[in-house]
């Protein structure tokens, strides 16, 4: 009997004694609670909980206390945030076997996407203004060289002659990225994050067996063709927006070939009937043609920007330098099918005549109206009933074509020496034209206007309405200020609040300011500096009405970028030689350098990339 006894309560002991081996089992205890999140539009946003406990632990979080489908781990990522997802609370129960605790709960804070810009085409908008009205970051009092400075160069594989576009907030992986787009001379077209400069994506858009073409004996653009146009983006196209791009090329057999490109904006892969080879024919007698001309690719480059008019992609032709045959192109596609839907040829029964815009572009009203700088090339002087040229030959003559029904001449202007300037090739076409802003005159009665300068020093001021045609005997337009760049020009200006900006060559950048819809003939201000060939194509900075600052690259050896006071051009606020140790230069010019300012940032084109400004810190 004790025996037994005894062996019970050993028998006892011992499973007492194994149990607390193993130890008791533990609720779950929460060591770190999720904590709030600040994000902001577009962005997700992470809550993640610390638990301890007896294994295996299980998850379960919620949103405004209502399970969440799948969030079943110690951490939660959302999707991307709205801006009524603003407030929402999120809570995690942990449980094991034992019991559950449900945390404390964090709130997400969801604030509007910070403020961003596009630039989608050359100078920012159809009417080539240049300016950025929404620029926040750079103002006259942070763009100094103890606060501004260069950033990084963009590596490209070729000289960069198109001005370098920007697209905000596209959606990478998820998340919003501003990217800048870059093309070349060699048939490459790069996307790179516009933030870190981070290279995204690179594309050639060359034929298989093809090479850049070669400069076709003109120095001009050299030492190889490939995109030498600003591209034009349209962000509502397909299914990230589409990027167009004109590209030349060649294969082994001399065959030359210019090619119209759609890409996706994000992956830059061709779209559906993408490429599309450009030829064109035109009625006419040009180069010796009977009763049609044709468009042939080895006599032309792409130098004009790219145009997008309800719906509509317009190229426009320039030689290289002024070899013939060649004749003034503008050839118009319909930008989802790249159906060739518009041809007309500005000198179809003469010659020359291009469409040059030194970098530029032609540009367009808010009714489809398209505006066009033709260079040097026949001018029929004889005129039918209603003013026009007899034969249909614009060449040297500032134009207007309606983009409504077939593509077509419906108003122009040519000076009354027009035969004289074309002959000895001092002609409009080196410049690009700019739109006016609606100007009110001494009378009240409301002004469209457009300026537009070549090669003789004159600065024309056009009316859109009526803007005069030819006369031997005078220039019946707006206003004509002969000898206000003196230089010529060759490129596009910029226009901020009333105030034109003009840089001629060898001159100083130049302010022209509107009253009663009359450019005053005396500058406003003006650089103390001079810019040498081909002059310099300004663009605007500013917060709406405050903070202007005008934007300049001078071609040189290395090139600079120059900062001045919008209000007044002798105040240099920034050039990137300024800085000691030559920290801010990036290299030589580029001819035709048009900046891109946008979030912060100023990117310049190179001949081996694209140099980014931006604040130090």
């Amino acid at each position: 009997m004790w025996r037994s006894l005894s062996l019970a309560v050993l028998l006892l002991g011992a499973c007492s004694s194994s149990n607390h081996g193993l130890g008791p089992s533990q609720a779950p205890e929460i060591t770190t609670q999720p904590t709030s999140q600040s994000v902001s539009v577009g962005e997700t946003a992470t809550f993640s909980v610390i638990a301890t406990g007896t294994a295996p632990l299980a998850y379960q979080w919620q949103r405004n206390g209502t399970a969440i489908t799948g969030a079943t781990g110690s951490s939660y990522t959302t999707p991307a945030t709205a801006s009524t997802d603003n407030g929402a609370t999120f809570r995690v129960t942990v449980s094991n076997a034992v019991s559950s605790i449900t945390s404390t709960a964090a709130t997400l804070t969801v604030t509007a996407a910070p403020s961003t810009t596009d630039v989608l085409t050359f100078h920012n908008d159809n009417s080539r203004s240049g300016q950025n009205l929404t620029e926040t970051t750079l103002t006259p009092t942070t763009v100094t060289s103890t606060q501004f400075g260069l950033l990084r160069v963009l590596s490209a594989d070729g000289l960069v002659d198109g001005q370098p576009l920007i697209a905000s907030g596209l959606s990478v992986n998820g998340t919003p990225h501003n990217v800048v787009y870059v093309v070349t001379e060699n048939d490459s077209v790069y996307s790179y994050d516009a933030d870190t400069g981070a290279a995204l994506v690179h594309v050639s858009v060359l034929g298989s067996g093809e090479t850049p073409s070669d400069d076709r004996g003109c120095s001009q653009v050299t030492p190889q063709i490939g995109i030498t146009s600003t591209p034009v983006i349209d962000r509502g196209s397909g299914a990230h927006g589409t990027i167009y791009v004109v590209a030349m090329s060649k294969d082994a057999s001399g065959h030359y070939y210019q090619r119209l490109h759609a890409l996706d904006l994000l992956t830059l892969a061709e779209l559906p009937n993408s490429p599309v080879v450009i030829q064109a024919t035109y009625p006419g007698t040009a180069n010796n043609s009977v009763g049609t001309t044709s468009f042939d690719p080895a006599q032309y480059k792409e130098r004009a920007g790219l145009l997008l008019v309800n719906g509509t992609l317009y190229t426009a032709w320039a030689s290289h330098c002024d070899i013939n045959p060649y004749n003034g192109w503008i050839i118009g596609y319909d930008q989802s099918t790249l159906t060739q839907t518009e041809v007309l040829n500005v000198t179809p029964n003469g010659s020359e005549g291009a469409l040059w815009s030194s970098g530029g572009g032609m540009a367009a009203d808010g009714t489809g109206n398209i505006y066009a700088l033709v260079a040097n090339g026949t001018f029929d002087t004889t005129l039918d009933a209603s003013g026009f040229p007899l034969q249909g030959d614009y060449g040297n003559a500032f134009v207007k074509l309606s983009s409504s029904g077939p593509l077509q001449v419906t108003d122009y202007f040519d000076m009354d020496n027009t035969v004289a300037e074309s002959n000895g090739d001092v002609d409009l076409g080196s410049g690009g034209p700019m739109l006016l802003p609606d100007q009110t005159d001494s009378t009240g009665v409301v002004r469209q206007l457009a300026v537009g300068a070549g090669k003789d020093g004159h600065l024309y001021v056009i009316n859109r309405a009526n803007m005069g045609k030819f006369s031997m005997s005078n220039n019946a337009i707006w206003e004509d200020m002969p000898g206000a760049l003196p230089g010529g020009v060759w490129a596009t200006p910029a226009y901020y609040q009333g105030t034109v900006y003009y840089g001629d060559v060898g001159g100083t950048l130049k302010a022209f300011g509107i009253q009663h819809a009359l450019l005053g003939t005396t500058p406003t201000s003006q650089t103390s500096m001079s810019f040498g060939y081909p002059g310099t194509a300004p663009a605007v900075s500013a917060n709406g009405s405050s903070n202007a600052i005008v934007w300049a690259v001078e071609n040189s050896q290395p090139a600079v970028l120059h900062a001045f006071a919008a209000g007044n051009l002798a105040t240099e606020l920034y050039n990137s030689n300024q800085a000691a140790n030559g920290r801010d230069r990036f290299g030589n010019g580029n001819k035709y350098m048009t900046p891109t300012i946008a979030n912060g940032k100023v990117y310049v084109g190179t001949p081996a990339g694209v140099a980014v400004f931006g604040l130090l810190n």
